[in-house]
């Protein structure tokens, strides 16, 4: 399938999917807690994010990836734009942050597909987080001028440096506890 042909299905169908290299895989919808955490972290960042004039979208807003003469979509749980020219339609370019929460059948893809595509594709992107659904747990991928950087986190705060501001665990998984 053509690039072309996925947007325009996307655009009219009644169900969202991935398209890798030509491969269009159809998506999974969520759990209570995981849309709980999707949630929590819109409220979170909603404000700093338009504060400092980014935009932050969560699950229906596609990344595409150009690397390695391939191109991709995905549909990360939260976006976090900052780029002023990164104003296309129905996808973004150039995000500054993506946060996936983890679930059984999508973890394996957002840690090593996910994870490849996005911090070898995407130059501006300057954090990738996960997030476990069913404990609190939080790996964080962060760029480094000598590579990338990942630190997991159980408690206390993560420090996002596209919004320079810290988000407590607490608040994270709040509301998903009492799920």
């Amino acid at each position: 399938m053509s690039v072309d042909e996925y947007l325009a299905g996307e655009q009219d169908g009644e169900f969202r999917h991935e398209y890798i290299d030509g491969m269009v895989y159809a998506m999974v919808g969520a759990s209570r807690r995981h849309a709980l955490i999707v949630t929590s972290l819109t409220l979170l960042l909603g404000p700093k994010a338009r504060q400092q004039g980014c935009q932050l979208f969560t699950n229906d807003m596609k990344v595409r990836i150009q690397q390695a003469g391939e191109e991709s979509f995905y549909y990360p749980d939260l976006i976090l734009g900052c780029d002023p020219n990164d104003r296309e339609t129905y996808f973004s370019t150039r995000p500054c942050l993506i946060i996936e929460v983890l679930s059984e059948s999508t973890e394996r893809i957002d840690r090593r597909e996910k994870l490849y595509a996005y911090t070898g594709g995407l130059p501006s992107l300057h954090e990738y987080l996960l997030l476990a659904q069913d404990c609190r747990h939080a790996d964080l991928y962060r760029r480094r001028s000598e590579g990338w950087q990942h630190e997991k986190l159980v408690e206390g705060s993560i420090h996002l440096d596209c919004l320079d501001m810290d988000v407590s665990i607490d608040d994270i998984y709040q509301d998903a506890e009492r799920a």
